[in-house]
């Protein structure tokens, strides 16, 4: 990492600073050569790190007096600053996603499609705020060409901090949706902390969904099933080995199920276009997709198909799973298991009523459901004897494998904290 070397010597006006291996905030994984960040409990391992050779670490709560080690006001903001400053030092592409659902998705296939001409990394896991964003950037390389990066956020003034580190040279907008009510309380809202993206990026550049209410008349490319979309989505398939579609007269493949995720590919196609690739590449990139787990994950255990889409819930989500689920295993018993979904705001009970009675509509035999909010929203329904609540995850486990027939379905949905995927394992 010999520019990162270079930009911390003059930074930190070193002198004979050895290059700098990786960058870690995690004191276990240090080694020799290493710069780290004492983030908050970090500051604990301080000596620790530097025994095991750490050539610099930086930090906010040091007293002692080892050069080695950078005291700074505040760490966070040091790695943001750093960060920064190595981004604008790097000739690379950076791509910025947001958007309330389907940000992760469609940062693994927008990584996998241009990870088939350029080296490319991504977001991994869920670094996608003010300290995985940066601590992101500073694992780039100097031989690097694109990074994608996950943006997300709970309020307003988050994406606009992330972008003014990153400067991004395209973004995506996946949607505007529900998610962070509790916080924001309005979808107009959720726009406005979502939209800070936009005045980083170019009319060109900037990629959003055409038949979102809020971003359809965004000056951009629009992407989406409707006539107003510049780039329109045609003759799409959902099947069970995945779905197909056509854009822009090529027809593509995707093993995986639901119109979000066409949407969510069919974006990836048009960022994999800008940036020369040509299609038979981007279809390759569809048949190499490594997705982060539990997005509409298919796992088959004991004659049971479990689709788990358990990272997280909203509403705008569980309706995309469910509309989903109802088109596929047809041949077998279906069940859904949702949890509470979190941070709502004061409306919250309605959205969960209203996720219930798209459950009911559905093809499905049982759905079963766990947390307070769902049994709060299920008392209001007329009709709900199909429903059925729990208040131990390991009696829905056993009443789905102790049901009568062998081959059955079973969707989970719920949010990050409710752990629906501990259902798979009993």
């Amino acid at each position: 990492m010999k520019i990162l070397t270079e930009i911390l010597q003059q930074k930190y006006n070193l002198l004979n600073l050895k290059e700098i291996a990786n960058v870690v905030m995690d004191s276990r994984k240090v080694k020799e050569n290493s710069l780290f960040f004492a983030i908050n409990n970090g500051n604990n391992y301080i000596d620790e790190v530097l025994e095991k050779g750490a050539t610099l670490v930086i930090a906010d709560n040091y007293l002692g007096s080892d050069k080695r080690v950078i005291k700074v006001e505040d760490t966070i903001v040091a790695m943001q600053e750093l960060a920064r400053d190595y981004r604008m030092a790097l000739k690379l592409v950076i791509i910025g996603i947001t958007g309330s659902n389907g940000k992760t998705t469609t940062k693994d296939m927008v990584y996998s499609v241009l990870s088939q001409k350029y080296r490319c990394k991504k977001t991994e896991g869920n670094y996608n705020n003010h300290i995985g964003l940066p601590f992101t950037i500073l694992q780039l390389e100097d031989g690097d060409e694109i990074a994608v990066l996950e943006m997300g956020m709970s309020g307003f003034g988050e994406i606009d901090k992330l972008c003014e580190i990153s400067s991004p040279d395209y973004g995506i907008i996946t949607n505007i949706g529900d998610s962070h009510l509790e916080f924001l309380k309005t979808r107009e809202n959720v726009f406005k902390a979502k939209g800070e993206m936009i005045k980083y990026i170019s009319e060109e550049n900037l990629i959003v969904y055409g038949d979102d209410f809020y971003l359809r008349n965004l000056a951009g490319v629009t992407v989406g099933f409707g006539n107003n979309c510049k780039e329109q989505i045609r003759d799409f398939q959902d099947m069970e080995s995945g779905l197909e579609f056509m854009l822009d007269g090529e027809n593509y493949h995707v093993g995986l199920n639901g119109k979000h995720n066409c949407l969510n590919a069919a974006m990836s196609v048009v960022i994999g276009k800008k940036l020369k690739i040509d299609s038979s590449l981007i279809q390759k990139g569809f048949q190499n997709l490594e997705l982060t787990p539990m997005r509409f994950q298919k796992i088959e255990k004991d004659s049971i198909i479990y689709i788990n889409d358990a990272y997280n819930a909203s509403p705008i989500s569980m309706n995309y799973s469910l509309e989903t689920f109802d088109k596929l295993y047809n041949d077998r018993e279906k069940i859904v298991v949702l949890g509470d979904m979190l941070e709502l705001g004061e409306n919250e009970i309605e959205y969960h009523k209203q996720v219930l009675e798209k459950a009911l509509s559905i093809r499905v035999d049982k759905i079963y459901i766990y947390g307070e909010r769902m049994k709060e929203a299920q008392s209001l329904l007329e009709n709900s004897d199909k429903i059925e609540h729990f208040q131990d995850k390991k009696r829905i486990s056993e009443k789905i494998k102790k049901s009568p027939l062998e081959r059955k379905a079973v969707l989970l949905k719920g949010s990050r904290g409710m752990k629906m995927e501990e259902i798979i394992e009993g």
